[in-house]
């Protein structure tokens, strides 16, 4: 017999989305290994790697928990020490043991946002989180198992109208389950995609498939799963450039889509790229506010929801120095002068221009070299606006 769940759907619905367990840990270990694609990830992204080694000590790991903290958690701790300047984390204390949450952050990066969550968890003795991935991002067969074992469970996207709402149903349900029949705490970004100028805003589709899972009402549902929000600042952007090469193709041209290879390569470059500093701060829980400030009605427990994210992650942000004289220049201000001084600027300015230099399009104009600049510095200037306007709005 089926068992069914709090929420009345069946366990085995889930099957095609969920990580896999631990009975299945090691078969699908097994043959992940012997992926040629896997074996030249590792070396690419470890060059120095005794790839049979590896793989023996990877052979040697029994459960989903293990694989985050043995494997993952010294994988990121290697690319941390390479690709960073420290990475750091605030608000621990918000994080009761005795409570699992639905962390949502603003999306920075492809595959580190939710890595670094977990390292910064592990680093603070904290639970780890299960892991929500769009499967977009799932090229090969490999990459798919890969998520798996990590504790990543899978967003369907580019569905039809029907099934993208049957993926919805399904997916929330997913989430009640993991924050209440396995008493686990999952990540989610708040929007799909990265928003690529850094303008962080929660998408309220995100929050109204999150209403749906469980059997109360929507604002009951959402107070099920301890929604706390997560900041993420980079204090450099590895993907700048391609994000501001994405601007200037689709200000060429409308309809311009991305492919499945640039996908991939912002992947390798927000992995192996320099980033800078890099902080998360966590929120407080957005239950009591929630309960509070909202009534039954859907549409309003949703906006509510939404304001009470951004509120949190604005007013989270570490500011960096680029992030005053970004939000100067484009301002045509000397207003936070006294944040930076002389060679913060030429740094900066040298960074901007460094970058701007990486972008492969045939043909730019004065123009739109002038537009990809702007375009730059309100990535790093939205961070400090959206931070202000969040204090002034208390």
């Amino acid at each position: 017999m089926t068992q069914k769940l709090k929420n009345n759907i069946p366990a085995d619905d889930f099957a095609d989305i969920r990580p896999y367990d631990d009975h299945q840990f090691h078969e699908k270990i097994a043959s992940l290994v012997r992926e040629p694609g896997f074996e030249h990830a590792v070396k690419y992204v470890m060059p120095n790697v005794d790839y049979n080694a590896f793989v023996e000590n990877l052979l040697t790991v029994k459960s989903q928990m293990d694989f985050q903290v043995k494997i993952m958690g010294p994988f990121l701790e290697m690319l941390v020490s390479r690709t960073t300047h420290g990475l750091s984390m605030t608000g621990t204390e918000n994080v009761k043991f005795d409570k699992c949450y639905t962390y949502i952050s603003n999306h920075r990066d492809i595959v580190l946002d939710a890595s670094f969550l977990n390292l910064n968890l592990i680093r603070n003795n904290k639970p780890l989180t299960q892991v929500a991935i769009g499967n977009n991002l799932l090229i090969y067969e490999w990459i798919t198992d890969l998520v798996k074992l990590n504790r990543s469970f899978i967003v369907k996207r580019d569905t039809g109208v029907r099934q993208a709402l049957e993926a919805a149903k399904q997916l929330s349900a997913y989430i009640y389950h993991v924050i209440n029949d396995m008493h686990e705490s999952l990540w989610i970004a708040q929007r799909e995609g990265r928003a690529k100028d850094s303008n962080d805003l929660t998408q309220e589709g995100v929050i109204k498939m999150l209403s749906l899972g469980g059997p109360g009402t929507s604002k009951e549902n959402l107070l099920s799963i301890n929604i706390i929000p997560v900041s993420i600042s980079y204090e450099y952007d590895p993907n700048d450039y391609l994000k501001v090469r994405e601007f200037l193709l689709r200000r060429r041209n409308p309809e311009f889509k991305k492919s499945q290879r640039d996908d991939l390569f912002s992947m390798e470059t927000g992995l192996l790229s320099q980033k800078g500093r890099v902080h998360f701060h966590i929120g407080e829980c957005i239950n009591e506010s929630l309960a509070r400030e909202s009534g039954d009605d859907r549409a309003e427990a949703v906006r509510k929801a939404c304001e009470l994210l951004d509120r949190s992650i604005h007013r989270g942000y570490r500011i960096y120095p680029c992030n005053y004289i970004a939000y100067d220049e484009i301002n045509g201000t000397s207003e936070y002068a006294s944040e930076y001084n002389a060679e913060d600027v030429a740094i900066f300015d040298k960074y901007i221009e460094d970058q701007l230099g990486k972008v492969e399009v045939e043909d730019i104009t004065a123009d739109e070299c002038a537009f990809m600049r702007e375009m730059m510095l309100t990535m790093y200037a939205n961070p400090l606006k959206n931070q202000l306007l969040a204090k002034e709005n208390d």
